[in-house]
């Protein structure tokens, strides 16, 4: 193969490379729709859902990105009334990890009292992007009024 074409194909396979890169960060942290998972009440590790909203995050021990997203969970649960923050690290749990259906660290879900999935983000939400979508639970609105009575 002559060295020009060899050339020719090393660049565009970087080509290829940085379009991919740059496709996976613009998916990174969006929001998804939750489809019809359940989180079950067993695979909380003994943490209870809350009576408005729970936002579940998933993590590993060797996730880079995770104690960013965990700070962020827990300064938005510690702000709202009727939400709490639940972290599973799923490094010994495999199961979990097929059963809902996360491919990468952190995963975060928000689910609701009976533990269906409303809405799910790959890797670093956007803090907008929760606010928003706790929001427009009804539920939880009327469960905050309550609490600031």
């Amino acid at each position: 193969m002559p060295v020009s074409t060899a050339l020719l194909i090393a660049g565009a396979l970087v080509v290829l490379a940085v379009i991919g890169g740059f496709g996976m960060r613009m998916l990174d942290g969006r929001l998804r729709s939750g489809g019809d998972l359940r989180v079950r009440a067993d695979d909380l590790s003994g943490a209870v859902l809350a009576p408005g909203a729970t936002l579940v995050q998933f993590s590993t021990e060797l996730c880079a990105r995770c104690p960013q997203v965990r700070r962020l969970l827990s300064e938005i649960a510690e702000s709202r009334g009727g939400v709490e923050h639940v972290e599973i690290d799923l490094t010994n749990r495999n199961d979990l990890a097929s059963r809902y259906h996360v491919l990468q660290t952190p995963t975060t879900f928000l689910v609701d009292a009976s533990g269906a999935v409303l809405s799910r983000w790959g890797g670093v939400p956007d803090r907008r992007a929760i606010n928003e979508a706790l929001a427009s639970l009804k539920p939880l609105a009327t469960l905050q009024n309550q609490e600031q009575r």
